[in-house]
C-alpha cells in the first residue's frame, strides 16, 4: 500500500526522522489560517500517489494567506497523471542549502534489504541512476544486523557526504531504518532531504510502501487506506478480505491460486473477451469466502457472466461445489451466468454435486479452454 506524502511525513515524525510542519487540507479556504500561522507563507502539495507533480503544476509556492487560498483552490480537483487531487498538504517554508537522497528498499533479487543514498537529490533518483550512477551509492543492510551507528556510517562514506552534516545523517538514517523496520515497509525514500541555511537535515519529502500481507500485525495501518480514491468494488472486497482487482472487462473471473486465476485472465482474452477482475480465493474456498466473491463480481454493472475456474488441491473440488451451492442460496436470485470448471481433487464428485442441484443459470464445462470460450460468448452476446 502507497501512503500519500501527509502520511509518509506521519510515520517519520513518529520515528524521529525530522520533519517540517505541515497540514492537510480538502478545501482551499483553510489554507488561510494554517498559512497565517506560519508568517503568510507556505508550500501547497497536491496529494496523489504519483510522482511528477510538481511538473503538473501541483506544487506551488504561496506568498501569503490569500494566495495560499487560491494556489489551493487550484490544485484541488486537478489530474496528474490519471488522479484526482482531493486533498492539498500545506508545508512550512525551508530555507535549501543543498538536497540529498536516501531511502532503504527490500531487494527481492538478492534477498536482502538495500540503502540507496546520493548527494544529488531533488531530482528523480532514476535520472541519477542513469546518467550518472556513481552517484547513487547502493549499500546492502544484513536484515539480522540492520542498520547500526558503523552500518549508517558506511552508507554516509558510501554516498560521500558532506562532513559537516555526516552526523545529522546518520540519525536520520537510523531513525528512518525505524520506519522500514517498525511499519513492516517495502519502501522509505526521502527526496529530498535537505540540509537547510542553518546547516540543519531536514525531510523535506517522503514516499512510503507498506507491505499489506504484514496488516494482521499493523491495524494502524488501515487508517492509511485512500477511500476517496479506491474503486468502490475493491474498497467492498478489501472489507471482505478478498484479494481483487478491478478491471474493464465484462468476464467476472474467479479462481483458487494466483497463478491459475492469472492464466484464466489469459485464456479468457484468447477467447476473445475482456476480464473484469482478478479474484483468488485462495485454498480456503468455502461457502462464505465463495457467497463473498460472487457478491463482489455479480454487484459489478460490467461483469456479463462469471467464470469460476477452480483446481481442487488442498481444498477439494467437491467442498467447492458445495460452497457455490451454498453461497448461491444465500445471494438474490442469479441473473448473469455462471460458468464453472472443476478439475483435480474430488473433480468428479464436484462436478455431480453442481448438477444434482440443478442451479439456474449455472453451467459446466470440463475444460479451461473450453470455460472460457462459453464465459467469452455468453458475455458478447450480452453486449449485443
Amino acid at each position: 500500500m502507497d501512503l500519500f506524502e501527509y502520511q509518509a511525513k506521519e510515520l517519520f515524525a513518529k520515528h524521529g526522522v525530522p520533519v517540517l510542519d505541515s497540514a492537510v487540507i480538502g478545501t482551499a479556504e483553510e489554507a488561510r489560517a494554517i498559512a497565517a500561522g506560519w508568517g503568510g507563507r507556505a508550500v501547497v502539495k497536491a496529494q496523489v500517489k504519483v510522482g511528477g507533480r510538481g511538473k503538473a503544476g501541483g506544487v506551488k509556492l504561496a506568498s501569503d494567506p490569500d494566495d495560499a487560498v487560491a494556489e489551493a483552490g487550484q490544485i484541488l480537483g486537478m489530474d496528474i497523471k490519471g488522479h484526482t487531487v482531493h486533498k492539498v498538504m500545506l508545508a512550512e517554508t525551508a530555507d535549501i542549502k543543498d538536497e540529498y537522497y536516501v531511502s532503504f528498499l527490500l531487494d527481492r533479487t538478492n534477498r536482502t534489504f538495500l540503502a540507496m543514498a546520493s548527494v544529488e537529490g531533488g531530482v528523480e533518483i532514476e535520472v541519477v541512476a542513469v546518467e550518472n550512477p556513481e552517484a547513487l551509492a547502493r549499500v546492502a543492510v544484513d536484515p539480522n544486523e540492520g542498520v547500526t551507528e558503523t552500518k549508517a556510517r558506511e552508507i554516509v562514506e558510501a554516498a560521500k557526504f558532506p562532513a559537516d552534516v555526516a552526523d545529522q545523517i546518520v540519525e536520520v538514517l537510523k531513525s528512518l531504518w525505524k520506519v522500514f523496520i517498525a511499519e513492516d515497509a517495502l519502501l522509505v525514500e526521502v527526496n529530498p532531504l535537505v540540509k537547510t541555511g542553518d546547516g540543519k537535515i531536514v525531510a523535506l519529502d517522503g514516499k512510503v510502501s507498506l507491505d499489506e500481507n504484514a496488516g494482521f500485525r499493523q491495524p494502524g495501518h488501515l487508517a492509511f487506506r485512500d477511500s476517496a480514491g479506491a474503486d468502490p468494488l475493491e474498497a467492498r472486497a478489501a472489507a471482505k478480505g478478498l484479494n481483487y482487482v478491478k478491471l474493464d472487462g465484462g468476464v467476472g473471473i474467479i479462481g483458487n491460486g494466483a497463478g491459475l486465476v492469472m492464466s484464466t485472465l489469459d485464456v479468457v482474452a484468447r477467447a476473445g473477451a475482456r476480464p473484469a477482475n482478478f479474484l483468488d480465493i485462495g485454498g480456503g474456498a468455502s461457502a462464505q469466502v465463495m457467497a463473498d466473491g460472487l457478491d463482489v463480481i455479480l454487484g459489478d454493472p460490467d461483469v456479463r457472466a462469471v467464470f469460476v475456474n477452480v483446481f481442487g488441491g488442498i481444498t477439494a473440488c467437491d467442498a467447492v461445489a458445495d460452497g457455490i451451492v451454498q453461497a448461491l442460496a444465500s445471494l438474490p436470485a442469479l441473473t448473469k451466468p455462471l460458468v464453472v470448471r472443476l478439475d483435480g481433487n474430488n473433480a468428479e464428485l464436484g462436478r455431480r454435486i453442481l448438477a444434482e442441484a440443478a442451479l439456474p443459470l449455472v453451467e459446466l464445462v470440463d475444460s479451461m479452454d473450453a470455460a472460457a470460450e462459453r464465459a467469452a460468448a455468453l458475455t458478447l452476446a450480452a453486449q449485443v
